[in-house]
Order: C-alpha cells, then sequence, then structure tokens
C-alpha cells in the first residue's frame, strides 16, 4: 500500500465488491495503457496532459473531475499552473488553490511527494480556506497524486469528487499505480519539447546569422566599409528605429534583392 496523507480523525468506507474491484481495475489498466501509449509527436504538451487528466478521471474510482498541473521552475519563484482539466468546476478549485488561497491537497502533495487524500473538505484542517471555499461548490472529497520521476516531482494529477469519502485505500492505491506511468509519459512529453523547441531556437539563429551576414556584406559593397565599421552601421540603423537587429538585416537584404531585380528586367 503506498504512503498517503489522510485527513486526520478521518477513516473513510472503502470496501468496494470483489466485482467492483475487477472492474476498476480494468479501468485502471485501459488508462494504463493509453497513457503509455501516448506520444507528444505532432501534438502539444497540452493536448497530452488533456488526455493524461481524462484517463485519470476514468482510472481512478468516483471521480468527478480530474486535472494535471505541472511545476513551472522556469519562473524566478516556481510555481504550479493547471495544464489540463476534464470540468470547469476542477478549473476554479485549482485556480482558488494556485492563485489565490496558496494552499490545498495539490501544493501539499508537491511539498511532500506523497499522495494526500480529503474526505470532507469542509472540515479538513490542514486547508481552512480551501476547504471551506470547495465545500460551498459541493465538493468534497479530493485525491492528488504526485507524478514523480526518479526522485524529482514534476507535477500532480488532481481528482476531486462531490461525495464524502470517495477515495479510500482502494483509490488511492489504484490512482498511485496510474500516476507512476503518467509520470514517465509527462516527463517524456516534456523533454521532447524542450529538445523540439531548442532546436527550432538553433535553426532560427543559424537562419538570422545567415541573413545578418548578407546585411554586412551588402553594407560593405555599397560604402566600402570594413567588416567592423559595417557591423556597426547595422547596429546603429536597429538602434534608431528601435527594432532588432536582424529585421534591419533582412529588409537590406529584400530591398538589395528588389534592386537586383529590377536591373534584370528586360
Amino acid at each position: 500500500m503506498p504512503d498517503y496523507d489522510a485527513q486526520p480523525g478521518r477513516v473513510p468506507h472503502d470496501d468496494p465488491s470483489s466485482a467492483q474491484r475487477e472492474a476498476d481495475e480494468i479501468d485502471l489498466n485501459a488508462g494504463m495503457r493509453g497513457v503509455a501509449g501516448l506520444v507528444a509527436d505532432a501534438r502539444g504538451v497540452t493536448e497530452l496532459l488533456a488526455d493524461v487528466a481524462e484517463f485519470a478521471a476514468r482510472a481512478i474510482p468516483n471521480v468527478d473531475g480530474a486535472s494535471v498541473t505541472l511545476l513551472q521552475p522556469q519562473h524566478v519563484v516556481p510555481r504550479l499552473q493547471t495544464c489540463a482539466a476534464t470540468a470547469e468546476f476542477v478549473e476554479e478549485i485549482d485556480d482558488a488553490q494556485y492563485s489565490e488561497l496558496r494552499e490545498g491537497p495539490c501544493i501539499t502533495c508537491m511539498q511532500t511527494g506523497r499522495a494526500v487524500v480529503s474526505g470532507s473538505l469542509g472540515s479538513d484542517d490542514r486547508w481552512p480556506h480551501f476547504g471551506g471555499r470547495v465545500a460551498r461548490m459541493g465538493v468534497h472529497s479530493a485525491l492528488s497524486l504526485p507524478l514523480v520521476v526518479g526522485e524529482e516531482v514534476i507535477g500532480a494529477i488532481n481528482t476531486y469528487a462531490r461525495t464524502r469519502d470517495a477515495f479510500g485505500e482502494h483509490a488511492v492505491l489504484l490512482g498511485s499505480q496510474f500516476a507512476g506511468t503518467a509520470a514517465v509519459s509527462v516527463y517524456n512529453a516534456q523533454l521532447l519539447a524542450s529538445t523540439r523547441e531548442r532546436t527550432e531556437h538553433l535553426q532560427r539563429a543559424l537562419v538570422n546569422r545567415a541573413v545578418i551576414d548578407q546585411a554586412i556584406g551588402i553594407i560593405r559593397s555599397r560604402t566600402g566599409a570594413g567588416s567592423e565599421d559595417a557591423v556597426d552601421r547595422l547596429k546603429r540603423m536597429s538602434q534608431a528605429e528601435n527594432v532588432k537587429l536582424v529585421v534591419v538585416a533582412e529588409r537590406l537584404v529584400d530591398e538589395a534583392v528588389r534592386r537586383a531585380r529590377a536591373r534584370h528586367r528586360p
């Protein structure tokens, strides 16, 4: 049984029948196969995460809505951001948790790296502001599962239910298994997207460098200036017009091409 943080003083009723357990296992296995087969490929990470949230909502018992939240470490202060949700009320809950109240099961889950369960959010002393807000929305149970790769927490799967005590040990067990598979798929999607972004950035840099070199050559041919002087002139044009160096360079090259074509017209 995975280690998890349960609501203090509350013991959920969690004794599904053997038939229900078998049905839950089928749903879990289908969800894990679906998540394991996801590839970022031509789709973006956001689209892939939407699929993960949908699979989670079906693979974990008693879920009324689910979301996938990722840690955004590129910010000065790393922050959480919901990247996909299966329902609007989930987006509202997560937004209040991260942006306004700064407390809740997902934040605790990300801090501890352990699954977090609440069966009565309105009376959960761990998050007095968050719990009351969500209970007034008619949502009473929460299960947050960390997405862990190696020893690093990269995000979380959050599930919510309108009934009380919706997530017992059975749901935590299945959810933890699903989150383990989902974490690998999410991490691979992020890695692929990052690699693609770096490749595109490098390609743009190479193209920009070629255009700038062409513009420098045009300035030298027109003015007889040396290489450094031509670069300085290009920079001064960029600063005077308050536009990027590559934009000025592209304009010079385009102008030179137009002039050349005009000269060769019959």
